[in-house]
């Protein structure tokens, strides 16, 4: 995925920086790096550390006003700005059929990998509104869900 960002990135001519962060107190550097930056945007890609820290991501993102987009729309629903990534629980439901194969006796090698084929955008005005940033209604009109 970072590397589709990086290509979509260069043929917009936008600078991209990197950070990781497997723990609250690399959460909190990142921030700090962020602002010294003054990034413009933040694409925060989805893993265990984003879901389990979700609230401080979105608190820290408001905090210095940073327009931050998600892969999952439970950061949104946390007070983040928007989100646009597969359906989690399309997701789970499509988990559950290849365990239910698996348990019936399908060999795993056997299952084909699977791409999620839902994808939505969630936006959070209310989020938009602390940070002094305007939607436009066409991209409201595409949204899936808006979260006022």
């Amino acid at each position: 995925m970072l590397a589709n960002v990086r290509e979509a990135a260069q043929l917009m001519a936008v600078t991209v920086h990197v950070l990781t962060a497997r723990n609250r107190n690399e959460i909190d550097n990142g921030f700090a790096d962020i602002a010294r930056r003054q990034v413009d945007g933040l694409l925060v890609m989805s893993d265990p550390i984003v879901i389990s820290e979700r609230a401080r991501l979105v608190a820290l993102a408001a905090r210095h006003s940073i327009p931050a987009i998600y892969q999952t729309r439970e950061l949104p629903v946390a007070g983040g700005l928007m989100s646009y990534g597969s359906n989690i629980s399309g997701l789970y439901h499509q988990l559950s059929t290849i365990a239910g194969r698996v348990l019936k006796g399908v060999k795993p090698t056997d299952i084909p990998v699977e791409q999620p084929t839902k994808y939505e955008l969630v936006i959070n005005l209310k989020a938009a509104k602390s940070i002094g940033l305007a939607i436009a209604p066409s991209l409201l009109a595409r949204a899936h869900e808006v979260i006022e």
